[in-house]
C-alpha cells in the first residue's frame, strides 16, 4: 500500500513539474511586447508617422557568404573627413566602428571587439594609421590579437547637400482679386482662397564612405572600396480655412551611416572572404 501511494505521489510530482516547465518555456519563447502610451496612438497622424518610420527602420542584410566563416579581425575607429559641421558634430569615429563591428559579426566574421582591447586600441590605431610595421607586429603578439588577420576601418570622406528644391502656393493674392468682384459671395470666396497656404521642400545629401582592409602583420592594404548613398529629407505643410496639416521626415544621419556600413560589408563579404 505504501509503495502504491509513493508511486502515485511521484507521478503527480513529475506531472506538475512538466506542466510548470511547459508554461515557463512558452513564456521564455514568447517575443517581447511593448505598449504605446502616446495620446495619438492609432490616429491618422500616428499611422502616417509610423509608416514613414518603418521605411527608415533597421533592416538586416542577407550576406551572400554568411555561411562561410570569415577571418579574425579588429575594427579600428576611422575618420570623419567631411567639412559639414552638422555631420562632424553628430558623429565620432567610434560610432561608425560600432556599426562596423555589428555588421561584420552578422556576416560571420570573427570580430575582436574594441571594448576588450582597453588601452591597446590606441596603440593599434596609431600603428596602422601610420603604417608602422614594427609597432603593429608588437601589439599583435598580445593575447587574442595573435589570431587577427585583418584590421578594418571605415571612413566618412564625403557628406554634402547637393540639391534643395521647394515650391508652394499662397492664396492671398488670388483671394484679393476674387474679393474685388464684391458681393457676399465674392467676399466669402476671396477669404476662403486667401486662407490657402501650401509649401513643400526637399533636400538631398550625398554621403560617401571608404573602407580599408589592412594585413594585421604587415599593415599593408589588402583591399579598399568606396560606397555612396543619397539621403533625402523633406517637409510639407498645408493650411486651409484654419485647418492645417504638416509632415517632415527622411532618413537620418545615423541610419545613413549604418546603411553605408552594410553596403561596404556586403562587398567585403562577397569579394574578400
Amino acid at each position: 500500500m505504501n509503495l502504491i501511494r509513493q508511486t502515485r505521489f511521484a507521478g503527480a510530482a513529475v506531472a506538475a513539474v512538466l506542466v510548470l516547465t511547459a508554461a515557463y518555456g512558452c513564456d521564455a519563447a514568447a517575443q517581447p511586447r511593448f505598449g504605446n502610451p502616446s495620446p495619438t496612438a492609432g490616429s491618422e497622424t500616428a499611422q502616417r508617422a509610423n509608416a514613414a518610420a518603418d521605411q527608415a527602420a533597421y533592416q538586416e542584410v542577407e550576406y551572400v557568404n554568411k555561411g562561410v566563416k570569415g577571418p579574425a579581425l579588429v575594427v579600428i575607429p576611422g575618420e570623419v573627413k567631411s567639412n559639414n559641421a552638422s555631420f562632424t558634430q553628430r558623429f565620432l569615429p567610434n560610432n561608425i566602428a560600432d556599426f562596423g563591428e555589428l555588421e561584420l559579426s552578422s556576416a560571420n566574421f570573427t570580430v575582436l571587439e574594441r571594448s576588450n582591447l582597453g588601452n591597446l586600441l590606441q596603440e593599434i590605431s596609431l600603428a596602422y594609421n601610420l603604417g608602422d610595421v614594427d609597432k603593429a607586429r608588437k601589439t599583435m603578439q598580445i593575447g587574442k590579437l595573435k589570431a587577427t588577420k585583418w584590421v578594418v576601418k571605415f571612413d566618412i570622406i564625403k557628406a554634402e547637400q547637393v540639391a534643395q528644391n521647394s515650391q508652394g502656393f499662397d492664396g492671398r493674392a488670388i483671394g484679393g482679386i476674387i474679393g474685388m468682384f464684391g458681393g457676399v459671395g465674392g467676399s466669402a470666396a476671396g477669404q476662403a482662397t486667401s486662407s490657402v497656404q501650401t509649401r513643400e521642400s526637399t533636400g538631398v545629401w550625398l554621403v560617401g564612405m571608404r573602407y580599408k582592409i589592412m594585413d594585421a602583420n604587415t599593415t599593408e592594404q589588402v583591399a579598399q572600396g568606396y560606397k555612396e548613398l543619397k539621403m533625402e529629407v523633406g517637409a510639407t505643410s498645408t493650411s486651409v480655412l484654419g485647418a492645417s496639416q504638416s509632415a517632415k521626415g527622411g532618413v537620418g544621419l545615423d541610419t545613413m551611416v549604418q546603411r553605408l556600413v552594410q553596403t561596404a560589408v556586403y562587398e567585403i563579404d562577397s569579394k574578400y572572404k
